[in-house]
């Protein structure tokens, strides 16, 4: 009998220590940092973009179900950022331009550091008053960078809701410029539009949507399309082309006051550039007619920016000859 009462004792103690044991693992997976939410804000670093976030309303988001990839941006990148854009405390940005900004730094998916590859992704931010999303640029020639502008330094955070990337700098809300010099494909077009100290297309380029005269559709020539003018031409480079010349062609490749991403393109289409008039077709490919009937193919399309929309194109537009 007393055997029997030590056994049903010590099982009844096995019973109690299981689930005082099973428990406090409860209460470990409970208080774990699993969501990205949850991981920015057990890490000191992101202190200010978790506040960042709270401020804009963004923390149920990324808590929530989906998959996201976010890059995230250190204290030491956000105080940059506010110094940069004369904002003395986080307090000072606008609750909307806050917003769109962190959007700028979200992607859909769960997107590790592996499965990144040079070319254009679509953030959560969006275009004006539109659901039209803004495009990002990563280059993964050396490491990650995006825009031009910030690099991964921690990658591969892994969440139950995809994935965090810590960044050195905050990602701005990118214009038709941004990505011009982010992109090496256009290392001769920011040579040209950079050539003469005269010219403001850069500047012009740069303007803000709603401002006039922004918002604008860029057609980007490509450094081959450049390097096949200069032969087209029988010029030697760049620094060849008369200043006059190079300035009209330049202007070809601007529309002014319009967004108008590739379905808005259709069959004899008159394009109205800021150098004079184009002519757009869709059948057989997107391509544009210039007054020469120099035909160029549109090869890529729809690079969303803040200002404006960029179209790639494999052949320089030229103005009458």
């Amino acid at each position: 009998m007393k055997n029997l009462l030590n056994l049903k004792l010590s099982l009844l103690l096995f019973l109690v220590v299981t689930t005082l044991s099973s428990c406090n693992n409860d209460d470990d997976a409970v208080y774990a940092p699993e969501t990205i939410a949850e991981i920015a804000s057990a890490t000191p670093a992101l202190s200010n973009l978790v506040a960042a976030l709270d401020r804009a309303g963004l923390v149920e988001t990324l808590d929530g179900p989906g998959q996201f990839t976010v890059f995230a941006p250190t204290n030491e990148a956000f105080q940059a950022f506010l110094s940069e854009n004369n904002f003395a405390t986080l307090n000072d940005v606008p609750v909307n331009v806050l917003t769109q900004v962190l959007l700028n730094h979200v992607v859909l998916g769960d997107n590790v550091s592996t499965s990144l590859s040079t070319g254009y992704v679509n953030t959560l931010a969006t275009f004006g008053n539109t659901e039209l999303n803004l495009s990002m640029f990563v280059n993964t020639a050396a490491g990650v960078e995006l825009n031009g502008v910030s690099n991964v330094v921690t990658a591969d955070i892994d969440a139950t809701n995809g994935v965090v990337h810590i960044v050195d700098a905050v990602i701005g809300l990118p214009t038709v410029v941004t990505f011009a010099l982010a992109d090496p494909t256009f290392e001769i077009l920011v040579a040209a539009l950079t050539r003469e100290s005269s010219f403001t297309f850069v500047n012009t380029l740069s303007t803000a949507n709603g401002t006039n005269p922004a918002p604008f559709t860029v057609f980007a020539p490509t450094n081959n399309a450049f390097v096949d003018l200069l032969a087209e031409l029988s010029l030697s480079s760049l620094a060849d082309v008369p200043t006059d010349t190079l300035a009209a062609t330049l202007a070809m490749h601007v529309v002014g006051g319009a967004n108008v991403q590739a379905s808005g393109l259709s069959d004899n289409m008159t394009v109205a550039t800021l150098g004079g008039n184009i002519r757009a077709n869709v059948t057989g490919g997107a391509t544009l007619t210039d007054a020469n009937e120099r035909v160029s193919n549109i090869i890529f399309t729809n690079v969303q920016a803040s200002n404006g929309v960029v179209h790639v194109i494999n052949k320089v537009i030229l103005p009458p000859l």
